[in-house]
C-alpha cells in the first residue's frame, strides 16, 4: 500500500486529472474549445504513480496524451486550461495548445505531437543529468504504437549501455488510434523487449495505482543509484476515443469491462477499507477541484489572445554563438556545449 501521507495527495493527482479531462471533454461539446485533444481519462494511475516519486528537478517527457503528466507534474489548472484555450496567459503562450504544452520550470520537457519523440528527449535529459553529476532522473512516458518506432529501441540502447539515470514508462492502453497492439506485433509484453538489453522489464496494472506507485519505486531507485534504466509496461485503458470527443471504433462491451476496474473507483474504495479517508472526505476534495477548475475556465476565457508581432517569439532560439546555450526556468535542464565539453572531459 502507498504510505498514508503519500495516499491522499496520489489519489487528489488521479482526480484532479479526471475532471480535468472530463471538463476539457463538455468544453469540447459546448463548441467553447476546438481542434484536437487526447484525453487521459482511464489512465490517470500511470502518471500519479510514477510522479509521486518524481522531485522538481527531474524531467518528464510526454505523448500527445500529455495533460495528465503535467498535472502529476505539478501543473496548474488555470494555465493548462489558457493553454487549450490559444491565450497569451497559458503555458506556452498559446502556441504549443494541447499536443505541445510544456512547462521547463517544472522540468516538464513538453507533450509531443510525434509519436515516439518524447524517447529521445528524455534519455537525453538522462544523459545530461549522469554527466553533470546532479542527482536527477529522467521519465519517458510513452504508449504502445511508440514502441513500434525505431527511436524506442535505440533509445533504450543507449541509455542500457551507459547506464543512464532513465526510467521507460510504456502506457499500453491495448490501441494505437484504432489498431490492437496484437495486430502489429508477435507478442503480448513490450517489457521483455528491455531483456535482450540485459535491462528490467517489469509488467505492471497500469489500473492499480498501489502497483504503479511501488514499481516506479523501484525502477527510480535503480536509476538513481547509477544502476541504470527500467522499462515498465503498465497495461492501461483508455475511455475516450483516440482523439478525445470524436468516434470509437471499439467494442463497447470491451470498454466497459475496463471502466469496471476504474483506477480512481478501486483507489477511492481501498482508502476507505483501509480508514484513510471517508466518502465525505474524498466527495469534499473533488467539489474543491471544481470550484478550482471552474475558476480555471473564466481566467483562460478572460485572457488574452498571443498579440500577432509575437508570433515568432518563444520559437526560435535567440542564443548565437559557438558556446550558446539555452537555460530554461530556474530548474530547467542546460543544453549546449557545456554538456558536452564536461563528457570528453572524462
Amino acid at each position: 500500500m502507498i504510505p498514508r501521507h503519500h495516499a491522499l495527495a496520489v489519489y487528489r493527482t488521479m482526480l484532479k486529472i479526471r475532471l480535468f479531462e472530463e471538463r476539457v471533454a463538455q468544453l469540447f461539446r459546448d463548441h467553447k474549445l476546438y481542434g484536437p485533444a487526447h484525453l487521459y481519462v482511464g489512465q490517470e494511475a500511470v502518471a500519479a504513480g510514477v510522479c509521486a516519486h518524481l522531485a522538481p528537478t527531474d524531467y518528464v517527457a510526454s505523448t500527445h496524451r500529455g495533460h495528465g503528466h503535467l498535472i502529476a507534474k505539478g501543473g496548474r489548472y488555470d494555465r493548462m486550461m489558457a493553454e487549450l484555450f490559444a491565450r497569451a496567459t497559458g503555458y506556452c503562450k498559446g502556441k504549443g495548445g494541447s499536443m505541445h504544452i510544456a512547462d521547463m520550470s517544472l522540468n516538464m520537457l513538453g507533450a509531443n505531437g510525434i509519436v515516439s519523440a518524447g524517447i529521445p528527449l528524455a534519455t537525453g535529459a538522462a544523459f545530461a543529468a549522469k554527466v553533470l553529476k546532479n542527482g536527477r532522473v529522467s521519465v519517458a512516458f510513452f504508449g504502445d504504437g511508440a514502441a513500434n518506432e525505431g527511436v524506442f529501441m535505440e533509445s533504450m540502447n543507449i541509455a542500457a549501455t551507459n547506464r543512464l539515470p532513465v526510467v521507460f514508462v510504456c502506457e499500453n492502453n491495448t490501441y494505437s488510434v484504432g489498431i490492437k497492439w496484437r495486430t502489429v506485433a508477435n507478442h503480448d509484453d513490450i517489457a521483455a523487449r528491455a531483456h535482450g538489453l540485459g535491462l528490467p522489464g517489469v509488467i505492471v496494472d497500469g489500473q492499480d495505482v498501489t502497483a504503479v506507485y511501488r514499481e516506479a519505486a523501484t525502477a527510480l531507485e535503480r536509476a538513481r543509484s547509477g544502476a541504470g534504466p527500467t522499462l515498465l509496461e503498465c497495461k492501461t485503458y483508455r475511455y475516450f476515443g483516440h482523439c478525445g470527443i470524436w468516434g470509437d471504433p471499439r467494442d463497447p462491451a470491451e470498454v466497459a469491462a475496463w471502466k469496471a476496474r476504474d483506477p480512481i473507483a478501486l483507489f477511492a474504495a481501498r482508502l476507505r477499507s483501509e480508514g484513510m479517508a471517508s466518502e465525505a472526505e474524498l466527495e469534499s476534495m473533488a467539489e474543491e477541484l471544481r470550484r478550482e477548475l471552474d475558476a480555471a475556465v473564466a481566467f483562460a476565457m478572460a485572457s488574452p489572445a498571443p498579440r500577432p508581432e509575437e508570433v515568432t517569439s518563444d520559437v526560435y532560439s535567440e542564443s548565437t554563438g559557438p558556446r550558446a546555450s539555452t537555460t530554461a526556468g530556474t530548474t530547467g535542464i542546460t543544453v549546449g556545449n557545456d554538456v558536452v565539453s564536461k563528457y570528453l572531459e572524462e
